[in-house]
């Protein structure tokens, strides 16, 4: 294969199944890469199957092709939708977040970008970036061996920046990363028939004796939590890496920590009075990553502009989400937004500082820990993909480098397919 595409998606998870999807839909001849054998990403391969927020203030602030995939997927699955028009501030957010079916969703997410005419390569990943010429060169590492596809743009969804990293550009990685957590659906008791107060005693003594660790349980890593059995084992442990987890190394060592944490929890549960027939019905096949990596964007989005609610003049959607930063000690303690407050995401938090040819989206977007703590999430990856494919299509329209793609180009196709504009978006074309 060597191919010559107009736009590269790489990485298939939460934000390319979106990116990917903008810009079949605008003409563009697209490939997906995905290291994965199914598309979702952390919805699917991870287990979190509930992307949130689209709504804020009991408003929907984020809409396109993300919503259209959960929409339609809660509808086959016959999972009703929250009430938004309940949501009074940030309290209770998850409660907001929308449930779905990851078998469903991940079917429906193929069937979406075949009939958009995506291109879909599955069980492959990027050895090698270059630009010849004004091409980008993209060496794939297939089942079958190496080869070479050519594409105009490049959108990095990796979640770790990886391929911008590999064509050269400044990717930071944090000195210490958010814990992981790896999801199963734990059934075969009723946490209400449970006594507590012994289960609490026998996890205090596991965990003195070396058998278990206070985090296989819950998020506080000093004290004894009954999260992950009040939750059915639904996002409810941490896992901390020892390696960077952007690197082979650091990914390995900690999905081989993960498991040792659920089998330590499965080997201490089942000794639990009420708790002798549990049984595990489902367990993702890797671990959900809060964070690894970022890029350096011609902008970067702070805790303060976040919170504040700052307005851009090149805003391309909004956010919404509690500064959610997950720690060592206490587990996470969320910090909601002020009554009213929308924030907003830059077109350049999407664009590798000085970039012509490569946009990023998703988690790895140009933001420091704390905004990106709250930019992360699902919904809000979904909205950046939709802009940073947009924004790909556009710079391949007017001939212009990525960096200087004009706003109007952007906007005009995220209104076509549906996106929701951030409110001062209309005074800056």
């Amino acid at each position: 294969m060597c191919e010559l595409f107009d736009i590269v998606v790489i990485g298939g998870g939460t934000a390319g199944v979106v990116a990917a999807l903008q810009t079949a839909r605008a003409g563009m001849r697209t490939l997906l890469v995905e290291k994965n054998a199914l598309p979702g990403g952390t919805m699917t391969a991870g287990g979190i199957a509930f992307p949130g927020l689209f709504y804020a203030w009991r408003h929907q602030v984020i809409a396109g092709i993300g919503w259209e995939l959960v929409t339609e997927a809660t509808a086959e699955s016959g999972m009703p939708l929250p009430d938004f028009s309940t949501q009074i501030g940030m309290k209770n957010h998850s409660k907001y977040q929308v449930r779905l079916n990851p078998v469903v969703y991940s079917a429906l997410c193929d069937e979406k970008m075949i009939a958009a005419g995506v291109n879909i390569l599955y069980h492959t990943m990027v050895a090698e970036v270059k630009v010849v010429s004004g091409i980008v060169e993209l060496r794939l590492c297939t089942r079958e061996g190496l080869c070479t596809v050519h594409a105009r743009r490049v959108i990095d969804c990796t979640g770790d920046a990886s391929v911008c990293s590999l064509a050269g550009y400044e990717v930071i990685h944090p000195a210490e990363c958010q814990p992981a957590t790896l999801c199963c659906c734990l059934s075969g008791y009723d946490y209400n028939q449970l006594d507590e107060n012994g289960l609490r005693s026998a996890i205090d003594r596991a965990v003195a004796a070396g058998e278990l660790r206070y985090t296989d349980l819950g998020w506080n890593k000093n004290g004894s939590a009954l999260q992950f059995i009040r939750k059915n084992g639904d996002n409810a442990n941490h896992i901390f890496p020892t390696l960077p987890p952007h690197t082979a190394a650091g990914r390995s060592a900690l999905e081989i920590e993960a498991r040792r944490s659920l089998l330590r929890a499965w080997r201490f549960l089942r000794k639990q009075p009420g708790m002798e027939k549990l049984t595990i019905g489902f367990g993702a096949f890797e671990c959900g990553v809060r964070e690894s990596a970022v890029i350096r964007g011609e902008t970067t989005v702070t805790a303060n502009d976040y919170i504040s609610g700052r307005k851009y003049p090149d805003a391309l959607c909004n956010s919404f989400y509690p500064i959610d930063l997950h720690e060592d000690s206490h587990g996470v303690v969320p910090k909601p937004l002020e009554e009213g407050t929308v924030p907003q995401v830059p077109f350049g938090a999407l664009v590798p500082h000085g970039s012509e040819y490569f946009l990023a989206a998703g988690r790895c977007i140009s933001s420091d820990r704390l905004a990106n703590s709250a930019l992360r999430v699902q919904a809000t990856s979904m909205a950046t993909a939709q802009a940073a494919g947009a924004a790909a299509v556009a710079s391949i329209q007017s001939e212009k480098a990525v960096y200087l793609t004009p706003l109007r180009k952007i906007r005009d196709i995220l209104r076509k397919h549906g996106a929701i504009l951030p409110e001062n978006a209309e005074t800056h074309q």
